[in-house]
């Protein structure tokens, strides 16, 4: 199985931003290919990389539960379900994106839950590595749909308030039973250096801040303008501090490329 990155934080910090960027980096540093996993309800990782996923396996899953048993293409509801997850990729430049979504019906999905963990292990497997854009509620890590992750990125706003909401973020991942290599905190949208203040909160939170992103008028207006920020120019300052974090990381922990 690749190296799997997650990336959480609460909403409107910006934590789509991040993944998207860091999916970009990993791909222009040639690790590659990349299985990307929108797992936010709210579906924007798509369209902050160009792309428009037309299904998603929260969909998949919801027809198949409706399905238990053989089916009239001759297929079982496993291999449907399979099937289905697989024509739900969409391919980019050098990595594929599946949106999870969440299920559109009541019920238990306990046994859709357990194909679709087969189903994404499988997958991995034929990747390079895995970036998750997890929701607030971190829901595919409690079930473990994710896997086991070797670097967790709680996004935080440059505030104590933001720095306590990623305490208790990774708190709730300890709480879990997933695996999690390294938890780092990573501090989006500061201007010039971090308060003094700041930082003495995260060595209280005993929180290890990663990186310090420097908020970019140039993203905002892709933002604004609904563009997708692949235009965001390779120069971007939050660009290449995103690339200096993901692939600083790599290099740390002797991880290759695929070259």
């Amino acid at each position: 199985m690749g190296t799997t990155i997650a990336i959480t934080g609460k909403g409107g910090v910006g934590k789509t931003a991040v993944t998207a960027l860091s999916v970009l980096a990993l791909v222009e540093h040639d690790w590659r290919p990349l299985l990307v996993v929108d797992a936010d309800p709210n579906l924007n990782l798509d369209a902050a990389l160009g792309m428009s996923a037309q299904d998603t396996v929260g969909a998949v899953r919801e027809r198949a539960s409706q399905e238990r048993g053989a089916t009239q293409s001759g297929m079982t509801t496993t291999e449907l379900l399979e099937y289905r997850i697989r024509q739900s990729l969409v391919e980019g430049e050098g990595f594929d994106l599946i949106a999870m979504g969440r299920p559109e019906g009541p019920g238990c999905y306990c046994y859709a839950n357990e194909i679709l963990r087969n189903v994404l292990g499988r997958l991995s497997g034929t990747y390079k590595g895995i970036v998750i854009d997890c929701e607030a509620g971190l829901e595919h890590l409690s079930r473990r749909t994710a896997g086991d992750l070797d670097l967790l990125l709680a996004v935080s706003d440059p505030t104590v308030r933001g720095l306590q909401t990623a305490r208790r973020v990774l708190d709730l991942v300890g709480e879990l039973n997933t695996s999690v290599g390294e938890a780092k905190v990573v501090l989006n949208r500061v201007r010039g250096e971090p308060a003094e203040s700041l930082m003495e909160a995260a060595e209280r939170l005993d929180l290890q801040i990663a990186a310090c992103l420097p908020e970019d008028e140039q993203l905002a207006a892709l933002d604004a303008a609904g563009r997708p920020l692949t235009e965001l120019p390779a120069e971007s300052p939050l660009r290449q501090a995103v690339a200096n974090l993901v692939t600083g990381w790599l290099s740390k922990n002797g991880i290759p490329s695929s070259e």
